[in-house]
């Protein structure tokens, strides 16, 4: 058969939810047998995701999820390529899916959780994603996972769909632990008090600030203050006790804690595409590349 008519590539579409040029394409290699058609698109599409794989997934969803009783919660990273898929309902629904699982398993390993079946499903959620990959035509990965189970409170924000917090407090109530992950999402601290900052951060800060320091040409003693208020305010910007609260800059976070008798034992933060360098895609090069393929369908 060398003519494919619209309507079997709209049924192939329909059954599959391949793109068009795809349907075409396996409806063209199998002289128009739907259902061969079918069963090498189901082939191909293992071929395509692991292609796939290798481009560059950036874009993407924070997720965070907490148990009725409030003593768990959820936190995942689920990336794309795209802000456009990122906001694609299957895309979400796959990303639900996971922070559903997530929260009822207390699973965070990336690749064991990729083991793993969603309920009431043969495939495991590796294959699952992949075959959503086949299907939309982008790279997309669970990129990354927090659970945390505990007797004290759980807070957590999401500010859009890209930058979450969850923070576990013990002696606290659920509106502090809501404004004490407010406050994480927007300041992003790196470790909880001012005596977890590994020496190893806190000895490089002084070398930098000493050797800045020498080049004023000040008395050693002068210097040696410099260097020391130096190294405090940087302990401070980077802990989250000695930071300024968000909410009322005049306070630290640690006497907004101690007001409320609270205390912060851990807590998270996810922003999407975080330390993942970006591949820089000419889009007019794009365009112009895929008109190609087309033309030669």
């Amino acid at each position: 058969m060398s003519e494919i008519s619209a309507s079997q590539v709209k049924e192939l579409r329909e059954r599959t939810g391949a793109a068009m040029m795809d349907c075409k394409k396996a409806l063209l290699a199998t002289g128009g047998d739907l259902e061969a058609a079918i069963i090498e698109m189901r082939k191909a599409g293992q071929a395509k995701a692991d292609k796939k794989a290798s481009r560059t997934a950036a874009e993407g969803v924070i997720k965070v999820r907490i148990s009725q009783d409030g003593k768990k919660i959820a936190m995942l990273e689920m990336n794309c390529e795209t802000d456009f898929v990122a906001k694609d309902k299957e895309f979400n629904h796959l990303a639900d899916q996971l922070i559903d699982f997530v929260l009822a398993s207390g699973l965070t390993n990336v690749e064991e959780i990729g083991k793993k079946n969603f309920t009431g499903s043969a495939s495991t959620i590796d294959e699952t994603r992949k075959a959503l990959i086949a299907k939309i035509g982008e790279n997309m990965s669970l990129r990354r996972v927090a659970f945390i189970h505990t007797t004290g409170t759980l807070g957590s924000y999401l500010h859009g769909d890209r930058i979450g917090a969850v923070v576990e407090l013990s002696f606290g109530d659920a509106d502090t632990a809501k404004d004490i992950a407010m406050h994480v999402a927007a300041a992003n601290p790196v470790v909880v008090s001012p005596n977890d900052v590994p020496q190893v951060d806190k000895d490089r800060e002084s070398d930098i600030a000493r050797s800045q320091a020498e080049s004023s040409g000040k008395p050693a003693n002068i210097i040696e203050k410099m260097v020391e208020g130096r190294v405090k305010k940087f302990v401070e910007e980077v802990s989250l006790l000695g930071q300024d609260f968000v909410k009322d800059p005049a306070k630290k976070v640690a006497a907004v804690l101690d007001a409320k008798g609270a205390k912060v034992k851990q807590f998270a933060r996810f922003k999407v595409g975080e330390g993942i360098e970006k591949e820089v895609v000419d889009f007019a090069q794009e365009v112009m590349g895929m008109a190609k393929v087309t033309s030669k369908v």
